[in-house]
């Protein structure tokens, strides 16, 4: 069994309300197995079989743009993958609010410097991968929005608290690929 998770955009924001029951059934209808919803913002995890990963992410977000009627950009990860972003944690002892933004590829040089050049006071940010980290400091709140984010990163992406990316990755105790 290949497990694979699934980071949705526009799931439960902005209008697009979808009752993890009802993703989970839409899912399951693409043709994959062991489909399960974690938490009210996609997150799906699913078997995929033989597929690699970007099919996988290809074939949902062909499927959910059909049959929910507006585009959802997705994000897969294999669980190792999941477990490389969790064990990065680049600012794991800093305080404040951690997000992790997941990317369709792993910026370019020139992407990569533009969301370093967001960094602040406020607000400082990692490139890991295919992975932005992002640190929101104690006591400030964000002037960013994830428009601005994708504008610098050439891409979309869909952000996640670290606080769910770990509660996923814990389900699925093992190796990194990196170890």
């Amino acid at each position: 069994m290949t497990r694979l998770v699934a980071f949705l955009r526009a799931i439960n924001v902005g209008g697009h309300n979808v009752k993890m029951e009802h993703l989970g059934s839409l899912i399951s209808g693409y043709g994959l197995s062991a489909v399960e919803t974690f938490i009210a913002s996609g997150n799906v995890i699913v078997d995929g079989g033989r597929r690699r990963p970007a099919d996988v992410e290809a074939m949902l977000e062909t499927g959910l743009a059909a049959d929910l009627g507006y585009p959802v950009a997705t994000f897969v990860r294999t669980t190792a993958e999941l477990a490389d972003v969790v064990a990065a944690e680049p600012f794991a002892a800093a305080p404040g609010r951690y997000y992790v933004t997941f990317l369709k590829d792993v910026p370019s040089a020139t992407a990569t410097e533009r969301l370093l050049a967001l960094r602040s006071p406020a607000e400082d940010f990692a490139v890991v991968g295919r992975e932005l980290h992002w640190l929101v400091r104690e006591g400030f709140e964000t002037h960013l929005s994830g428009a601005q984010i994708e504008r610098a990163a050439a891409g979309p992406g869909t952000a996640r608290n670290i606080t769910t990316v770990r509660k996923l990755s814990a389900k699925f105790p093992g190796p990194s690929t990196n170890g």
